[in-house]
C-alpha cells in the first residue's frame, strides 16, 4: 500500500495538464476545477457555453460601488469565468477585507485563490466560509479539491465523504472523489466511484472524461473512446479521442522509463 502511494502518485499527478486538454479541448488552464468542477460555477458555465458575462457593465458597476459585497462577488465570478484569475483574487481579497465575516465572499475568494494556484491559502479561506455546525457540501468538496492539488489525497477523500453525507450520490462530488483515487493510482476504486457519478449524470462531460481516462489507464482504450466521444459531432469526437490517446501515450512513456 505504501509503495503504491509513494511511487505511483507522482506520475498520476503529472497527468493533470493532459487531462485538462481532454476535458476542455485545448483551453489553457492549470486549475483542478476545470477537470472536475470541484470549485463551483463551472457546471453552470458549461451549460451556458455561448453566454458571456457583460464585463464592461460589471466593471462599471464595481467602480461605482466597490464596497458592495454582492457587486464584488458577481464581478469576481465573471473575472474567473473569463480567465482573469489574478484580478479576480485582487477584487475578492479587497471585498473580504471590507466584509471579513461574509461567507459568500469567503467562498468566492477561496475559489479564486484555487483557480490561481494558491491551494493552501484557498483551503484556509474556504474553511472560514462555513462552520461545522452548518457545513456546505459544495465548500467541503472544494476543500477536498484543494487538498488533492496539494497531494494530500487521503485528507481530500475525507472531505468528499463529509460532502456525500449531506448529498449522497451527488455526481460532482463523486467525480472529484474518483479523480482523487486516480491520483493515487487506485484505478479500480476510481472506476467504481466515477461509474456511480456517470450513472447519476451521463451528460456531464467532465465525468465522462474522467471515467474514460481511468478506463484507458487500465488498458480499455476502446471503451474509453466510445465514452469520451458520446453525443458529440464528428469533429469534436475526433478531437476528444485524439486528446485521450495523447494522455494515454504520455502515461505509457512514463511507465516505460
Amino acid at each position: 500500500m505504501s509503495k503504491r502511494s509513494s511511487l505511483a502518485f507522482p506520475p498520476a499527478r503529472l497527468l493533470l495538464p493532459a487531462l485538462l486538454v481532454l476535458v476542455l479541448g485545448g483551453c489553457q488552464t492549470t486549475s483542478l476545477e476545470d477537470v472536475t468542477g470541484a470549485l463551483g460555477g463551472k457546471s453552470e458555465t458549461a451549460a451556458k457555453a455561448d453566454s458571456k458575462p457583460d464585463m464592461d457593465g460589471l466593471r462599471e458597476r464595481y467602480r461605482a460601488k466597490p464596497g458592495d459585497p454582492n457587486v464584488a462577488l458577481e464581478y469576481g465570478k465573471a473575472l474567473r469565468e473569463t480567465g482573469q484569475r489574478a484580478q479576480a483574487v485582487a477584487v475578492l481579497e479587497q471585498a473580504v477585507l471590507n466584509h471579513p465575516s461574509n461567507k459568500a465572499l469567503l467562498a468566492g475568494y477561496g475559489r479564486a485563490l484555487a483557480d490561481n494556484g494558491n491551494f493552501q491559502q484557498a483551503f484556509d479561506v474556504l474553511s472560514r466560509a462555513h462552520t461545522p455546525e452548518d457545513p456546505d457540501w459544495r465548500i467541503l468538496s472544494a476543500q477536498g479539491a484543494a487538498l488533492d492539488q496539494l497531494g494530500r489525497n487521503e485528507e481530500a477523500q475525507q472531505y468528499y465523504a463529509s460532502a456525500l453525507k449531506i448529498v449522497p450520490d451527488e455526481p460532482t462530488v463523486l467525480s472529484n472523489l474518483g479523480l482523487s483515487y486516480m491520483l493515487q493510482n487506485n484505478l479500480s476504486k476510481a472506476e467504481q466511484v466515477l461509474g456511480r457519478a456517470y450513472q447519476r449524470n451521463q451528460n456531464d462531460a467532465r465525468v465522462r472524461a474522467n471515467l474514460a481516462l481511468v478506463l484507458g489507464l487500465q488498458g480499455r482504450e476502446s471503451e474509453a473512446e466510445i465514452l469520451v466521444k458520446a453525443d458529440l459531432p464528428p469533429d469534436q469526437a475526433a478531437a476528444k479521442v485524439a486528446a485521450l490517446r495523447q494522455v494515454l501515450a504520455k502515461k505509457q512513456q512514463r511507465t516505460d522509463k
